[in-house]
């Protein structure tokens, strides 16, 4: 999760809540014009970007991954960079590396293509675990380390990654320390049928990504500073003692859970408690409720819980957002 920098203070928070809630608004409707009816998904990733996370896209091809990501970059006068993951990609394709220069005989570092704002790992699960493992310091830290050197990250950063969760020829599971580090992990579906037939009646001439995309090429919209501000008001957003421990016992419900080997860590507990307060900022309020609690709960914790290996093969019982249902299901909701 992206570190972010001390809270706006309190008592000033009011009076800029309007300025940061209209350009909230803005992103989000910038968005849309990209990525056709899919409101929700957009709600979701915009969450995940004003939080200071970092974004898994588990979902087939074409459905509008990597214009999600480019749209986010652009909305946001950010840069922005592609990193296509295969089995041959090594850690200094991604970092960087030291390169001689002859004319001052002295080793240069080259940047890779991770310093950027927003980075789209695509077909994250294609590299080998060193590459992936290559992303960890990144994701956690905003940094990255090459002989003895650190080097930080352009801030804000943000690693939206995807994979395919239909083909496994020639991939490697992402290990869970990875999967910890995602805020969110999200799908965004096929269209509805009105929907793609507006989308192929009156096609886009700008648009380079296939069914999905209205405007290939949205609107500059907010600015990095801007973003920057929006987060550090998320940590004045109020979660009151009620809602806190009702986070708490969801997570610790998942350690105990009877079909699952391995509940969600302390980071997914810090996790859905920021995302559910940048919900709350998005949906106007400067306080959690637990109802931004329980529409994040499977979107953060479901894909850092493992399910005991003796019943993974009972599909209708194994799948993860099912059993984050079922704990939800489970605990009374504060009032």
């Amino acid at each position: 999760m992206t570190n972010t920098t001390n809270p706006i203070n309190p008592t000033i928070l009011p009076k800029i809540l309007p300025k940061i809630l209209e350009d909230i608004a803005t992103l989000k409707e910038n968005l849309n014009q990209t990525l056709i009816g899919k409101e929700a998904v957009v709600e979701l990733a915009v969450t995940t970007l004003i939080a200071g996370g970092h974004l898994l896209i588990e979902d087939v091809p074409g459905v509008g991954k990597t214009t999600l990501a480019r749209a986010l970059a652009k909305s946001i006068e950010a840069s922005f960079k592609r990193i296509q993951f295969t089995s041959d990609l090594l850690p200094s394709d991604v970092i960087g590396v030291n390169i001689y220069n002859d004319s001052t005989r002295n080793f240069e570092f080259r940047h890779g293509p991770i310093f950027a704002n927003i980075v789209l790992a695509d077909e994250i699960n294609r590299a080998t675990p060193k590459t992936q493992s290559a992303l960890l310091e990144a994701m956690g830290e905003e940094q990255i380390s090459v002989e003895n050197l650190t080097y930080l990250l352009p801030r804000p950063f943000m690693l939206i990654a995807t994979q395919n969760p239909t083909e496994y020829a020639g991939t490697f599971p992402l290990p869970e320390s990875q999967l910890d580090r995602f805020m969110l992990s999200i799908k965004i579906g096929y269209p509805d049928k009105d929907i793609e037939q507006r989308l192929i009646s009156s096609p886009s001439k700008d648009s380079t990504d296939g069914l999905y995309t209205k405007n290939s090429v949205p609107a500059a919209v907010l600015s990095s500073k801007n973003l920057l501000e929006i987060q550090r008001s998320i940590g004045n957003v109020t979660v009151e003692e009620d809602v806190a421990k009702y986070i708490v016992e969801i997570v610790a419900r998942t350690r105990t859970h009877d079909r699952v080997r391995q509940g969600a860590s302390p980071r997914g507990t810090i996790a859905l408690n920021r995302a559910s307060q940048a919900l709350a900022l998005i949906r106007g309020r400067t306080f959690a409720t637990p109802d931004d609690v329980k529409c994040l709960a499977a979107a953060t914790l479901a894909h850092r819980i493992v399910v005991a290996e003796e019943i993974a093969s009972e599909t209708e019982l194994s799948t993860p957002s099912l059993i984050i249902e079922e704990i939800l299901n489970s605990i009374e909701v504060p009032v």
